[in-house]
Formats: C-alpha cells, sequence, structure tokens
C-alpha cells in the first residue's frame, strides 16, 4: 500500500514538475492568446455582419422611401390626390424606420470600429508575446545549459589528475635510487675484492720474507729446489709493475681489461 501511495506520489510530482516547465507553461500562454484572439476576431466578424444587415436593410429602406415619393409625385401629376396622400404616410412610416434603422446602423459601425482597434491591438501583442515567448524559451534553454555545464564542472576532480604521474615519478625515483645502491654495493664488492687481492699478496710476501729470516736464523732449513716458472712469473711481474701480481692474471690480460673498460666508459658517454 505504501508502495503504491508513493507512487502515485511521484507521478503526481512528476506531472506538476511537467505543468510548471517553462518551456511548456509558454507554450500554453501562447496558445491561450490565440485562443482569445481567435475568439474576439469571430465575435467582430459577429458584429461586421450585424453592420453589414443593417446597412443593407438602411439602403433598402431608403429606396423603398424613393419610391414612395417618386409614386405620390407621379399621383399628383395624375391629379389623384387622394393615392398621393396615402403614398406620403406610408413614406413617412418609412422614414421613421429609416432613422431608427440609422441609429442602429451607427452605432454598429461606431462599435465595429472599436472591435477592429481592439482586434488590431489584441494582434500586436500576441506578436509581441510570441516574440517576447521566443526570448524566454531561448533564455530558459541557456539556463538550463548553463546547468549542464556547472552541474558537469562540479563533477570534475583536478587534484587526483597528476596523482598517477607522481606514482610512476616516484616509482622511477625508486628504482633509480635501488640501481645506485646495486651499483654501490658492486663497486663496494669489486673494492673488497681488490682489498683481497692485496692483502693475499701481501700475506705472500710476508710468508716469504718470514721463511727467509727463519733461514737466516737457522730455524729452518734452505729450499733446495724452487719452481723456475713461478719464480720467473712473479719476479716478471714484479719488476714488470713494481707490485705482485694477481694471482692467474698476467699483464696483458689486465691491460685488455684496461681497454676494455675505457671502451665501455666512452661509450657511456
Amino acid at each position: 500500500m505504501n508502495r503504491l501511495i508513493n507512487w502515485i506520489k511521484g507521478l503526481f510530482n512528476r506531472t506538476m514538475d511537467k505543468l510548471e516547465d517553462p518551456e511548456m507553461m509558454l507554450e500554453q500562454a501562447k496558445r491561450d492568446m490565440q485562443v482569445t484572439l481567435q475568439s474576439n476576431q469571430e465575435k467582430a466578424v459577429q458584429a461586421i455582419t450585424q453592420k453589414n444587415m443593417l446597412e443593407n436593410l438602411l439602403n433598402d429602406q431608403k429606396r423603398k422611401s424613393q419610391t414612395l415619393e417618386t409614386q405620390a409625385t407621379m399621383a399628383l401629376k395624375q391629379d389623384k390626390r387622394d393615392m398621393a396622400t396615402q403614398l406620403m404616410r406610408e413614406k413617412m412610416n418609412v422614414d421613421a424606420s429609416i432613422a431608427n434603422v440609422q441609429t442602429s446602423y451607427d452605432q454598429a459601425v461606431a462599435t465595429v470600429e472599436q472591435i477592429k482597434i481592439g482586434i488590431k491591438r489584441q494582434q500586436e501583442e500576441v506578436r509581441k508575446k510570441t516574440a517576447e515567448a521566443m526570448v524566454l524559451k531561448t533564455q530558459w534553454k541557456q539556463a538550463q545549459i548553463q546547468n549542464s555545464i556547472t552541474k558537469a564542472l562540479d563533477g570534475l576532480t583536478f587534484e587526483n589528475q597528476f596523482e598517477g604521474f607522481g606514482a610512476v615519478t616516484d616509482k622511477i625515483r625508486e628504482k633509480q635510487s635501488e640501481a645506485s645502491a646495486r651499483q654501490e654495493m658492486q663497486n663496494e664488492s669489486l673494492a673488497g675484492k681488490m682489498m683481497q687481492l692485496e692483502d693475499s699478496s701481501r700475506d705472500m710476501e710476508a710468508e716469504s720474507e718470514l721463511e727467509k729470516l727463519e733461514q737466516r736464523l737457522g730455524l729452518k732449513p734452505a729450499a733446495t729446489t724452487v719452481d723456475a716458472t713461478q719464480t720467473v712469473s712473479v719476479t716478471d711481474a714484479t719488476v714488470a709493475t713494481g707490485t705482485p701480481a694477481a694471482p692467474g692474471a698476467t699483464q696483458g690480460e689486465a691491460e685488455k681489461a684496461l681497454e676494455d673498460l675505457e671502451k665501455r666508459l666512452n661509450s657511456g658517454n
């Protein structure tokens, strides 16, 4: 039951909204003006018709009066005085009727002229109001469009428009920082390896010097055999570079690696 009542209320409200719509109200007002104008024009036609009928009656009465006067004149010329008197009486009655008809006709003419003036004014007012209705309808449509634009602008959100760009920027910066960290860690790892190589070389040198000291002190017998290849390699590397060579790496390989590194640096620039 409540749903039915709500439905009826909603239907009534929609109907009232339509009835109160300015465009429909203007159309209804224009129709009312047209109906009123047509009704007044019809009344004007009836009034003009009555005026024309009075005019025809007045003309007939005038012709009849003129005819009676002519007949009375002919009777007098034929020495028929009694007939002439009767004709003149009849003419006098017609003339009295003409006076009444003339009064009614004059009133009808004045009324018709007023009606014509009123109709012209009403027609001009209808044209004016029709033009105003067109302007009002245009203004109403403009107001509806402006209202729609305002509603559309109200729904726009510019605050979050560039959030995606900010998120992407943050992500890129994060990846760049991570890449820098990894590069830093890689550099640290390479430096650590180089330090380990240097430590190993120094340990080997210290061990060799310690053995020589032990031999001089007689704590350890002198070595009877020495690997010539290893001695030459270490000596050559020491002479060529001034520092002990890394195990398993020759001077030619080091230079080649250095050249590759320079090429990579140049290509990166």
